[in-house]
């Protein structure tokens, strides 16, 4: 599964709230948020078989092709299988993921990027609704 817009417009206090099913054989995925593929404000990649930590969550950004240093939560509530609610709110400064099971992850705005105007959604996930609020 893929989604890909461009020339969005996230801003502070913006929220994309994102439902769907994790694949019952999913290895990853990942929600990307940015400028383009090349310049991402915020690469969220729950992967389910890491060779180091198993179910994990691992937040990233990369500027101009370049990944930055990676952040990882290894208490990943999301399974296999299951439905799944993400809610993804843009402070500006900051990345608030909020989970299943009322885990939050949060990741700084490494870019200052001040409008987000891409997103992707792709790998082990079947999509079925997305909001911008």
């Amino acid at each position: 599964m893929e989604l890909e817009m461009k020339h969005m417009e996230l801003k502070a206090g913006d929220k994309l709230k994102i439902k769907g099913m994790v694949l019952h054989d999913a290895d990853r995925f990942q929600i990307d948020l940015g400028w383009d593929e090349e310049d991402l404000a915020l690469h969220f990649n729950p992967r389910f078989n890491d060779d180091l930590d198993g179910n994990v969550f691992v937040c990233n950004s990369k500027m101009a092709g370049c990944w930055g240093d990676e952040k990882r939560e290894v208490n990943c509530t999301l399974h296999k299988g299951a439905e799944a609610k993400i809610v993804v709110t843009f402070t500006g400064d900051m990345f608030e993921v909020e989970l299943p099971d009322e885990q939050q992850v949060h990741f700084p705005n490494r870019e200052d990027m001040d409008v987000i105007k891409y997103l992707r959604i792709r790998g082990d996930f079947k999509l079925t609704s997305f909001k911008i609020c």
